[in-house]
């Protein structure tokens, strides 16, 4: 890949030494005495405190959070890059297991805000010494009629670890420990699930079927499991609704964005309408396939100069490029990851499938996981997590509570660092054949990130409804995801028959519910920063450095207005899909 093995490797032992080194158990037994000495000095007296006092006690409890991040953080990373080695699997229960007693320890805190009479809180958000906790303060004061005593938050916690925690792991463990076997050029090779992916880029139509077809299959001969653990998920998260006294499976998801379930349901109302969008490229993708109509595996497939290969070197000089024609500082900061060795590309069995960036405290660097298999799908997967790491190094002047970006924004610097990745290829080629194969790749991407993660969102709430019926079997899950991807794709497109497993191996549906509209959302939300960006170019820099340095100390609807976008504006959403349907158009005319 143009790299020697250990670069393409990261290094977490700027976190700790090892996985049995003594700062780790340390840091893990300090964190359990310094959260119950907290405890001990607050638990109902949140009441009494003064504006002065409770700064000092949300500090405290800032400086703790920050402890005990770091080695649940290491343990996650350990696990993420090799699932299947027993000290990573030993360390990472372990982790999860201390996360979940400091949580039942600290879980007072919290509540005690929440239950605060009006009058105190009210005069406690106004006070100037708490001006930089107003929002965080008002965001969980907002699920007050949804929370329940200590007591039963505390049993909750606890029954976690055997229930949906335990769930996920074992999706996490079962897909990790796959490898495949496949005829490639005349010879049996083997594959991990995240390579065989990476055929749908290959130039053989034959070769990406039955990669496709492959990989689903060993999910389907694993359907009994998965059916299972996605059950239990969404019976947990029923159940969890029940007791909470929340309408709909969406609610809590929306309630955090600080997103009105209006405003959600339009932009999902947004992306139906305009699915037809889609089908219009798909049948333009065929035309470049010569064939009559694609497959689903079909749609990743190369046009001309798509097919070439790049190495992880490659692919490096291409994203610093994109950063630092932005800014210098954007360069700086994505060059950082390289340098510091904290980007794991290399696949391998047990590895975790897919891609992440990991922002753990605003005093501790980010690490991205990722699969480089060298096709420009990866280059701008690399472009993508490194938006993220920008993203939590810029909003590492927040403090702790501040730090994380809101969901709905949390893909803003991702999603704008591949629309900067594609600019900076386009304005490199001069072949017209080469830019019509960079302006599908990205006109994919888009589909992909907006009407993709929308048939994702619809799924995923129909299964949670049916679940509240009973059981959903498995064959009735694929049902209802083979009827949400019909309506994407309507008669443009085929789809492959082990397709009907296509939802087993989606981890956003197992890690965070309802996670998958925050792409919708941030697609949309960047094609209209972006425009933003070619027509102010330089001047519009700052403003957009304010969006990410901002994390979570505003509102999604706040931190954005200074761009000039309301969110609440009813033509909002169709401004974004009127941009890519400029880019199908300007594709015709390449053709």
């Amino acid at each position: 890949m143009g790299y020697d093995i250990n670069s393409l490797l990261w290094d977490t032992t700027a976190l700790y030494p090892s996985p049995d080194a003594p700062e780790l158990d340390r840091d893990l037994q300090e964190a359990i005495s310094r959260a119950r000495e907290f405890r001990a000095r607050y638990v109902d007296h949140i009441a009494t405190l003064n504006a002065a006092d409770f700064l000092e006690a949300l500090t405290s409890y800032e400086a703790l959070q920050e402890l005990v991040a770091k080695p649940q953080a290491y343990a996650y990373l350990l696990f993420a890059a090799d699932s299947s080695n027993d000290i990573n699997k030993r360390l990472s229960q372990r982790a999860t297991e201390f996360g979940n007693l400091i949580a039942r320890e600290l879980l007072f805190f919290d509540l005690e805000i929440i239950q605060l009479d009006d009058p105190l809180f009210q005069s406690l958000i106004t006070d100037p010494l708490l001006t930089g906790y107003r929002h965080y303060l008002e965001s969980i004061r907002r699920f007050r009629p949804h929370t329940l005593q200590e007591r039963e938050e505390t049993l909750l916690k606890r029954k976690a670890l055997t229930g949906v925690d335990a769930f996920t792991r074992l999706f996490d463990e079962l897909s990790a420990s796959f490898t495949f076997t496949l005829e490639m050029d005349g010879e049996m090779r083997e594959f991990t699930g995240d390579e065989l992916l990476g055929l749908l880029h290959h130039h053989d139509a034959g070769v990406r079927e039955r990669a496709f077809s492959l990989f689903l299959q060993r999910h389907e001969e694993n359907g009994i499991v998965y059916g299972a653990v996605f059950n239990n998920i969404a019976l947990d998260h029923g159940q969890d609704m029940e007791l909470r006294n929340y309408q709909t499976p969406m609610e809590p998801t929306n309630l955090g964005n600080e997103l009105p379930t209006e405003v959600v349901e339009r932009l999902m109302l947004v992306s139906e309408e305009n699915y037809p969008l889609a089908r219009d490229y798909f049948r333009l993708k065929a035309r470049l396939l010569n064939q009559p109509r694609i497959k689903n595996s079909d749609i990743y497939a190369p046009v001309g100069e798509t097919s070439r290969r790049y190495t992880f070197a490659d692919a490096r000089n291409l994203v610093l490029d994109a950063y630092g024609m932005a800014h210098p500082e954007f360069r700086e900061i994505v060059v950082s990851f390289f340098a510091d060795r904290r980007i794991d590309a290399l696949p391998r069995p047990g590895k975790s499938g897919g891609a992440f960036c990991m922002g753990m405290t605003p005093n501790l660097p980010p690490f991205v996981l990722m699969n480089f298999t060298g096709n420009l799908r990866d280059v701008a997967t690399l472009a993508h997590e490194l938006g993220h790491g920008l993203h939590f190094v810029l909003a590492g002047c927040q403090t702790m509570l501040n730090y994380h970006p809101p969901l709905p924004l949390s893909e803003t610097a991702s999603v704008f660092g591949e629309m900067l990745l594609t600019r900076h290829l386009l304005e490199k080629e001069k072949d017209r054949t080469v830019k019509v194969a960079l302006l599908c790749a990205k006109i994919e991407d888009i589909i992909a990130t907006t009407f993709r993660q929308n048939v994702l969102t619809r799924f995923e709430e129909r299964l949670h409804l049916e679940r509240q019926e009973g059981l959903v079997t498995a064959p009735r899950i694929c049902d209802l995801w083979w009827e949400e991807n019909a309506k994407l794709y309507g008669d443009a497109v085929e789809m492959i028959p082990h397709y009907r497993w296509g939802w087993s191996y989606i981890s956003h549906f197992i890690h965070a519910r309802f996670y998958c509209y925050s792409y919708v959302f941030a697609e949309l939300l960047v094609l209209s920063l972006y425009r933003k960006y070619l027509e102010e170019g330089q001047a519009f820099i700052p403003t957009y450095r304010e969006i990410l340095v901002s994390g979570s100390s505003r509102s999604p609807a706040e931190t954005v207005a200074p761009a000039g976008i309301d969110l609440a504006a009813p033509d909002f959403w169709q401004k974004g899909y009127d941009y890519l349907s400029e880019m199908i158009r300007e594709l015709e005319n390449l053709v």
